[in-house]
């Protein structure tokens, strides 16, 4: 079956801001665009699934109120969901990744590269850590000597992660941001300047908590990727 870039409207919903996107998308990859009204689960052969993300969508991560949403969950491709508001086009020239260092989704890096080169953009790549749980019994607060030695460890985990990424993507230029807050939190803070977010999910799960906290309030499309997208 010939791979499509398959755009999912909702006719009750706003959805031509994902057309737009999923039509400049199809275009830069070389591939027909189908939209459809149909479940995301027919069998189109797709490289990439493109919903809307109304604003209305509630904190579960089923966002009832959009149907393609829900279905498209267990999706085996990329999916991205696109706000109402966004213009179909990149707005920036960065793409933010959020990646756990210590267990990192490798299809969302790849999809994330490769998203960075296609549309020359800069990959900032954020990895949110925390202070040692043996930290909140200390009487004081953490000596900044301490905080930073833990701060250096991620930063070098973290560009371990990236380096096979980097070899294989040499043109696209990464920006490494390692931050003392939480997932959500920090993609949150970059999704203001970003043209799209991406970030991965393990197989036979549907929304993580990140990915629920980007839908309810990322101000740019969020690409969910599973843990073995299909492969262009």
């Amino acid at each position: 079956m010939e791979p499509v870039v398959l755009a999912c409207v909702d006719p009750s919903a706003r959805t031509r801001s994902a057309i737009d996107w999923a039509r400049n998308e199809a275009r830069r990859r070389g591939l027909p665009l189908c939209v459809t009204t149909e479940s995301p689960r027919t069998p189109y052969g797709a490289k990439m699934i493109v919903c809307g993300m109304p604003r209305e969508a509630p904190s579960t991560g089923r966002a009832t109120g959009s149907w393609p949403l829900a279905s498209a969950a267990a999706a085996a491709c990329p999916l991205v969901l696109v706000p109402d508001e966004a213009d179909g086009t990149y707005r920036s020239p960065e793409i933010t990744l959020g990646v756990d260092a210590r267990d990192p989704a490798g299809g969302a890096i790849d999809f994330a590269f490769d998203s960075a080169r296609g549309h020359i953009a800069r990959l900032r790549v954020v990895h949110a850590w925390s202070l040692p749980s043996s930290a909140a019994e200390w009487p004081f607060a953490v000596p900044e000597r301490d905080r930073a030695t833990w701060e250096d460890q991620e930063v070098q985990l973290l560009a371990d992660v990236l380096r096979p990424w980097r070899e294989k993507y040499p043109e696209v230029p990464v920006l490494e941001d390692v931050v003392l807050l939480t997932p959500v939190q920090a993609l949150l803070h970059h999704s203001a300047g970003a043209a799209l977010v991406v970030v991965g999910t393990r197989p036979g799960t549907r929304w993580g908590e990140t990915a629920e906290g980007l839908l309810r309030d990322a101000s740019c499309p969020v690409a969910v990727v599973p843990g073995r997208p299909t492969t262009r």
